[in-house]
């Protein structure tokens, strides 16, 4: 393919695109396809001549479409919001004619710079502390990491550098091996599986805090485990606090949480994945206060802030701590400003050693929304997650289990985890919309989470009907 053939064929595509996101209600939310069912439909090798473009549209829709849950259908409803906007694609396109591997400054000066502004940016949206801006001259910053995931990993690693080296400091007989088998993180019973996972790769134990009747993770209870551990012998370094737990969308108390990291100089940090980008709009800012006690913050653009995957916002108090734990030098990676103090290798920051421009999508989202944009279209979600609210809360067959605060709603029917499994199958089984469970206090729950860009009211409704016509057929054959 020459210029001239992508200049073509890249408007066709775009015209696909669109046409896709326009007529994506149509669409069966949920595929109806079984295990392998994609196999058989293509060859088993390669080409060995080239085929023409149209040909693979072509089995776009017949082999790929078919098997495609759509995430951006009004009628999608499970997990968290995945983000997709027009500006976010186009810059995902630029990004990928540049093409840079921007792990370092002189890999890209730009790709460097420009994400170094974009999270200040971010940053004074949030109202962070200027403690985690880079512009303050201080010790902290911004990285774009790929997942909330990937940045608790990151800051779990740091943390274990940090604590293994201040003790090899004050006890140089310790081993890193005698070290690493007391050290003991900690995070809420609600906090996603990837916190469990970062400590099952980081090798050190992680202990669930029981949450409260809000299941939110307390002080108390925080403390009674630390001071447990520290009789045990073991030496408590990393806590992870949640705002806006995949579960429910609760919120740990970080006012009580954070003064006791602090006092024990244990790593806090807080995930905020789904929550965070909620924190925009002043009237749920209050839900990030007690971020001054964190040592590191993150919460992902690339689920609710209409930056298209993958984008996930990551701060840290001291830069160095991220450095001091992923830093090597190798001499083909070295260059004559890396020493310089006026700019960052993001090589140091992260796992991988590449990295894409990712921070092109940010600042064309922030540039065509503006600010105020990304609120109203966070209001309006909320505004529809309480919209359902009231609907289900005026059944008297159902009952709402958790606190809504932002765009998740969960309820279930009134009786036993079994009727609302079988609610819950007949639901995702119709295809007409889509949702996922969870456990609280073992019940077990649906989650209805406001996700597509182009929601309205009209899809609730529609929505609530349908899932009242499906348990009222399931009350029915209950009965006989």
């Amino acid at each position: 393919m020459n210029a001239s053939e992508f200049r073509k064929k890249g408007k066709e595509m775009v015209d696909y695109v669109a046409d896709y996101m326009e007529g994506i209600e149509k669409r069966q939310v949920y595929p109806d396809v079984e295990p392998g069912y994609l196999r058989p439909l293509i060859p088993a090798t390669a080409p060995q001549e080239p085929e023409t473009f149209e040909a693979i549209m072509n089995d776009v829709e017949k082999i790929i479409m078919p098997g495609v849950t759509h995430w951006h259908s009004p009628h999608f409803f499970a997990y968290f919001p995945t983000a997709s906007s027009y500006p976010a694609m186009l810059a995902d396109m630029l990004c990928g004619a540049i093409g840079c591997i921007g792990f370092s400054w002189a890999a890209s000066p730009a790709c460097t710079e420009l994400e170094t502004v974009m999270m200040d940016w971010l940053g004074k949206m949030l109202e962070l502390p200027e403690t985690f801006l880079a512009e303050s001259a201080g010790e902290g910053g911004g990285v774009i990491q790929g997942s909330a995931s990937e940045a608790t990993l990151v800051a779990l690693l740091a943390a274990r550098t940090r604590v293994t080296r201040q003790l090899q400091i004050t006890s140089p007989e310790l081993s890193q091996a005698a070290i690493m088998e007391k050290l003991v993180a900690y995070s809420s019973d609600q906090a996603h599986s990837s916190v469990e996972r970062a400590g099952l790769i980081g090798g050190v134990k992680l202990k669930a805090i029981p949450s409260d009747g809000n299941f939110a993770m307390r002080a108390c209870a925080l403390k009674e485990a630390l001071e447990r551990d520290k009789a045990s012998g073991l030496i408590p370094f990393f806590v992870v606090a949640t705002l806006g737990t995949t579960s429910c969308c609760s919120f740990d108390n970080l006012l009580e949480v954070g003064p006791i990291c602090n006092q024990e100089n244990v790593w806090l940090h807080i995930d905020a994945a789904y929550a965070g980008s909620a924190f925009i709009c002043p009237e749920f800012r209050h839900l990030l206060n007690g971020v001054e006690f964190a040592d590191s913050f993150n919460f992902n653009p690339h689920k609710w802030l209409l930056v298209n995957f993958d984008c996930s916002a990551m701060w840290v108090k001291k830069r160095s701590s991220l450095t001091g734990a992923f830093k090597l030098d190798p001499l083909y990676l070295k260059h004559s400003h890396q020493d310089s103090g006026l700019i960052t290798d993001y090589r140091h920051w992260q796992l991988p050693l590449g990295r894409r421009f990712r921070s092109l999508k940010m600042w064309f989202v922030f540039r065509m929304y503006g600010v105020k944009g990304l609120q109203a279209y966070i209001r309006k979600h909320v505004q529809l997650s309480h919209e359902f609210e009231s609907l289900v809360r005026r059944d008297p067959c159902f009952e709402i289990c958790a606190e809504v605060t932002l765009g998740l709603v969960c309820f279930r029917l009134k009786g036993s985890n079994k009727l609302n499994e079988a609610l819950l199958e007949k639901i995702n089984n119709a295809r007409k919309i889509h949702l996922v469970p969870c456990h609280l206090k073992d019940k077990f729950v649906l989650r209805f989470a406001i996700c597509s860009r182009t929601v309205e009211s009209v899809h609730i409704q529609q929505a609530w009907k349908h899932i009242k016509e499906l348990a009222t057929q399931l009350l029915q054959t209950e009965k006989e």
